[in-house]
């Protein structure tokens, strides 16, 4: 009996250094991956990683993850030719493959939200001086013009809506006139517009909602790189 005990705490011992073994081995390889990380063809402030499943050795001696998650934030990239900032872009990646000599990762499927400021989405319209969350499906946009030499400020309610499977179209619900001839053509020259996504980190973009802290991109793919 005494021996089974001894035998027991050995058993345990073991387990937790091979337990320890395998983190501090999987925090080594996030660490790499979130310094190598390269989404979306740009610039990207800071990366972290997470690899799901255990033990970590084992799916590192095969090359092969069932699961990892990617959070990058301040993603600096192009949409349709113009800069935009994606403030945060979290990635569920999927049977991610380790290619050469570690230097490329692969996802079979990945599924990610693209957070992107209303701050960062005025700089990417050219056009308006603010916008905020309007309710659902909506964002109030405040755009400036002269008139006879005089500055019409108005601020109007807009519907935000995904066309042609890339483009961000923002139009206003109606635009008050105030009786002045023509400034709901000024003014919606100043708070519509469109600007083509493309795909975002080698995804498509499948879903647009405006959100109280930013405009969210649902995005998904197949063979998507990830790093290296």
């Amino acid at each position: 009996m005494r021996a089974l005990r001894i035998l027991l705490v050995v058993a345990v011992v073991l387990g937790g250094v091979l337990l320890g073994a395998d983190r501090l081995a999987a925090t080594w390889a996030e660490s790499e991956v979130a310094g190598r990380a390269s989404l979306a063809g740009g610039r990207t402030e800071s990366v972290e990683v997470d690899i799901k499943g255990f033990p970590f050795l084992t799916q590192a001696a095969d090359k092969h993850f069932d699961e990892v998650e990617v959070v990058a934030k301040g993603v600096h990239t192009q949409a349709g030719g113009k800069p935009v900032r994606i403030g945060e872009l979290t990635l569920e990646l999927r049977q991610v493959t380790v290619t050469g000599d570690w230097d490329g990762f692969r996802a079979g499927a990945a599924d990610g939200t693209a957070l992107i400021s209303y701050a960062d989405l005025v700089a990417a319209s050219e056009r308006a001086t603010a916008m905020e969350y309007g309710g659902p499906g909506k964002v109030k946009v405040t755009g400036s013009v002269t008139v006879l030499g005089r500055k019409v400020t108005r601020t109007v309610v807009s519907s935000v809506t995904l066309v042609d499977g890339d483009t961000i179209k923002v139009r206003a619900d109606e635009v008050p006139g105030g009786g002045i001839p023509l400034l709901e053509d000024m003014i919606r020259e100043r708070t519509d517009f469109e600007r083509p996504l493309g795909r975002v980190a080698g995804m498509r973009v499948v879903k647009v909602e405006p959100r109280p802290e930013g405009l969210a991109v649902t995005v998904t793919g197949k063979d998507v790189a990830v790093a290296g």
